[in-house]
């Protein structure tokens, strides 16, 4: 398993906050119905349209870092993903249900429990997704292994093509817009072969090139926005965003760093998209705060809001994440002290 340096790491902030972004903006303010004109698209329609198609590139490298890496299935991993996962959709259900309380309301106990079923009641579509992605992870691995590169290319490529024309173009529901697990296995797959057989560090004329094409690949988006609807258009498995995906994590995998504060700001990621995606978080605030921002700002405004709020969510996620593993760190360390040797 390859040593996860900072470039990854970075990316995964970047990963992340692209995730915070595109849900500030597409699914917090709607986009535009397609003008079928470039010309007759106004100013703040072309906005919302940009930043779109560069930041609906969020999951996908989110998942081309752990194929890079490669899952390394375990119970403890699973452990720790689940209490993790438990943290935020049991705890912030709970803060709730005693806000309720405290204001004269009642607490709703079937609402609590299925806050515990983090896996199976979650409109967290990525979390039992990732989680199949995982438990499939050993045999992905070991059929990686298994194949020699040739074939591993030649499968990988009609995989491609199967989710790409089967699911976006022709709306197979195994795999319409990418929001599914097949979507993440290819990612993940794609990102395995870049892990095993592509060189990436210190190519500079490869990052320039890979930048060149995620801003090419996403502006195309952008405009393909204009003519075709923003589910099709946005679709995880849409090709042009595949492009955009992997020459962004190119760029990054090219660079070569060690950063401290990199890698233990890369530690909240996850978090961050369980804290601002939690259904009572979501609804309650931050999609209301991003609307009625957009509604009341002039552009150059709601750009500036638009940053820092996505900076603060993901800086505050960060700081809760790091509070809870340490108190996990502390009572294990009590507990272990506890403990007759």
């Amino acid at each position: 398993m390859k040593q996860r340096e900072s470039n990854i790491e970075a990316l995964r902030i970047v990963a992340m906050m692209a995730v915070i972004g595109v849900h500030l903006d597409g699914a917090s303010l709607d986009l535009p119905v397609p003008a079928g004109d470039v010309a007759a698209v106004p100013v703040r329609d072309w906005w919302r349209l940009l930043v779109e198609a560069l930041t609906i590139i969020g999951v996908n490298c989110f998942t081309l870092i752990s194929g890079y890496f490669g899952i390394r299935a375990s119970v403890h991993g699973f452990v720790r993903f689940a209490v993790q996962c438990l943290f935020y959709g049991v705890g912030i259900c709970t803060a709730v249900m005693l806000l309720r309380v405290a204001q004269g309301g009642s607490w709703e106990w079937m609402e609590w429990g299925k806050s515990w079923l983090v896996f199976t009641h979650t409109d967290l579509w990525y979390v039992p997704a990732y989680l199949g992605l995982f438990l499939l992870s050993p045999l992905l691995n070991a059929g990686v292994k298994g194949l020699t590169q040739r074939r591993f290319a030649a499968t990988l490529a009609a995989f491609v093509i199967f989710n790409v024309y089967g699911g976006w173009l022709c709306g197979g529901r195994f795999n319409a817009t990418g929001y599914t697990i097949m979507q993440l296995v290819m990612m993940y797959l794609i990102g395995r072969y870049l892990g095993e057989y592509v060189p990436l560090r210190g190519n500079a004329r490869l990052r320039l090139a890979a930048v060149a094409t995620y801003i090419v690949a996403s502006l195309l988006t952008a405009v393909m926005g204009v003519y075709a609807t923003g589910t099709f258009t946005f679709a995880y498995n849409q090709p042009l965003v595949i492009v955009a995906s992997v020459a962004l994590f190119v760029a990054f995998a090219t660079l070569q760093f060690h950063s401290r504060v990199v890698n233990w700001l890369a530690s909240g990621a996850f978090a961050a998209y369980l804290l601002h995606k939690n259904p009572y978080v979501w609804v309650e605030y931050v999609r209301p705060t991003a609307r009625g921002v957009w509604e009341g700002s002039s552009l150059l405004e709601f750009t500036l809001f638009y940053v820092l709020f996505a900076l603060a969510i993901y800086l505050a996620a960060t700081l809760t994440d790091h509070l809870r593993r340490r108190l996990i760190t502390v009572r294990t360390t009590i507990k272990q002290a506890a403990t007759p040797q």
